[in-house]
């Protein structure tokens, strides 16, 4: 008896775990407060002109209050998947209208922000977002005595999010050895920079390739970081 009620225990708490899903984001609003939905909070934010109409867009991450049973990706996206106990996490962006002064909703991703446990003995590894020149940038950090660092650039192009660049720092936090790779997906190529991360532009030995792929990659693409293999053996 008492078996079988353990397994009904059981039961409910994966059927709970399973019924998750992420709210759907209001298409259009006036104000941001009213974006955020129930039991949600808003951990980072950043404003500016992302569609080159000289308004001022909003770029919102979000957080889930209660951890739950999340399946995520590494490495190979479609085959490597791990199940991670932890507070589900999605960005929003919404472009200004000129005309009603509202906000319209432009994007609503629930994959690529790394979540607060992904980082590692540095803690939660979301560690900036920020608008410039019409691209979106997001940096990512973490690891233990050997450390990582990743910025990724977007840009809207057409009806897509372009990424357009990005940077993989790979170092030691005591002998300050590190590989740093840096991607220009506009002129396809790869800068590295090998030598340490205390000695930039002094000793650092740099080379340059060709960078191939054969399609721009997007937010939908990508589905997190770490998750694309750029070149063999050289996740992005």
């Amino acid at each position: 008896m008492r078996c079988s009620i353990f397994f009904i225990l059981m039961l409910s708490c994966q059927l709970g775990l399973a019924q998750f899903t992420f709210p759907k984001l209001p298409p259009q609003t006036d104000k941001i407060e009213n974006i955020i939905p129930k039991n949600w909070k808003l951990i980072d934010s950043a404003k500016g002109d992302l569609n080159n109409d000289q308004q001022v867009d909003l770029v919102l991450i979000l957080e889930y209050q209660t951890p739950i049973t999340e399946t995520r990706a590494y490495g190979n996206q479609e085959i490597e998947l791990i199940r991670e106990f932890q507070k589900p996490r999605m960005m929003a962006i919404y472009f200004k209208n000129r005309q009603n002064n509202k906000y319209k909703l432009a994007l609503q991703n629930q994959d690529f922000i790394l979540r607060s446990e992904e980082g590692g003995k540095l803690g939660d590894p979301l560690k900036d977002i920020r608008i410039d020149n019409n691209k979106l940038t997001l940096s990512f950090e973490g690891g233990g005595d050997w450390r990582w660092k990743l910025n990724y650039g977007f840009q809207f192009q057409g009806k897509n999010w372009i990424l357009v660049n990005a940077n993989n720092i790979y170092y030691n936090k005591d002998s300050g050895d590190m590989i740093d790779k840096q991607y220009d997906f506009i002129d396809r190529k790869i800068t590295t920079v090998i030598g340490s991360i205390f000695k930039r532009n002094i000793s650092n030995y740099s080379s340059e390739d060709i960078l191939v792929f054969t399609q721009p990659r997007t937010f939908d693409d990508l589905k997190k970081p770490w998750t694309w293999e750029v070149t063999q053996d050289n996740y992005l």
